[in-house]
């Protein structure tokens, strides 16, 4: 098992583009969830706020 250094160069090459993808992509489903987290706030806070405080009991 003698690698040379230029494929160990390339071996750890590929390992740190393959760390830097999954990064990104780790990075951009943080927004998207941060943003889907946004909306739904802003859609709560339009709610009415005296919506369920009375409940009608009568069957």
């Amino acid at each position: 098992m003698d690698m040379s250094i230029a494929a160990l160069s390339v071996d750890m090459s590929m390992a740190r583009t393959q760390q830097e993808l999954g990064v990104s992509v780790l990075k951009m489903a943080m927004e998207t969830d941060t943003a889907g987290v946004e909306e739904v706030l802003q859609s709560v806070e339009s709610l009415d706020p005296a919506l369920g405080n009375n409940i009608d009991i009568k069957a």
